[in-house]
C-alpha cells in the first residue's frame, strides 16, 4: 500500500473530509458531526510518485482537466477521471465504489459506480476555472485513493 494521509471519515457513508475538520453534516448522507471519525491512515498516497508500485498503479486516480467543454461552451471546462495508470477491475468482488470529487479540499460531489456495469471512470462539467481539484476514489478491497490537480 501507499502512504497515508489524515482525513475525517463519515460512518455512515463512507465520505472523507481532507479540509482538516468534520463538518456539522456529511455533505455526502447529511449524518451529524457525531457520525465523524478521525483516522490518521484514511486515504492512500504514493510512496514514491517517480516509481509507483503496482497497487498504486491501479489505485490513484488519473486526472485530466480539459480547458474547453464540448457540451457546456461558455463559462465550463471538463474534468476526467480514470481510476489507475493500469485500468482497475470493476467486477463485483474487486471494484470502484465510488469517486468523490473536491475543489480547494471541499466537496463538490460524489459519483458511484455499479461493477459489472460501469469503467471506473467519471467526468465532471465545472463552472470553476481556478483552483486545486482532488479526486479520491473508495475501492472496496484497497481503501480510499487521493490524486490533485490544478484546474
Amino acid at each position: 500500500m501507499g502512504a497515508a494521509k489524515k482525513g475525517f471519515v463519515c460512518k455512515v457513508c463512507g465520505f472523507i473530509s481532507i479540509n482538516g475538520s468534520s463538518p456539522e453534516r456529511c455533505p455526502v448522507c447529511r449524518a451529524p458531526k457525531t457520525s465523524f471519525e478521525e483516522k490518521e491512515d484514511a486515504i492512500n498516497t504514493a510512496k514514491d510518485v517517480n516509481n509507483l508500485a503496482e497497487t498504486e498503479k491501479k489505485h490513484i486516480p488519473v486526472i485530466e482537466v480539459v480547458k474547453k467543454c464540448g457540451l457546456i461552451p461558455e463559462g465550463c471546462q471538463d474534468v476526467h477521471v480514470k481510476i489507475g495508470r493500469i485500468q482497475h477491475p470493476m467486477q463485483t468482488e474487486h471494484y470502484i465504489v465510488h469517486i468523490d470529487f473536491y475543489i480547494d479540499n471541499e466537496f463538490i460531489s460524489r459519483v458511484i459506480l455499479t461493477p459489472d456495469k460501469l469503467n471506473p471512470a467519471a467526468a465532471l462539467h465545472l463552472k470553476a476555472k481556478a483552483g486545486k481539484l482532488a479526486a479520491v476514489e473508495l475501492c472496496n478491497l484497497h481503501g480510499a485513493w487521493i490524486k490533485e490537480a490544478s484546474l
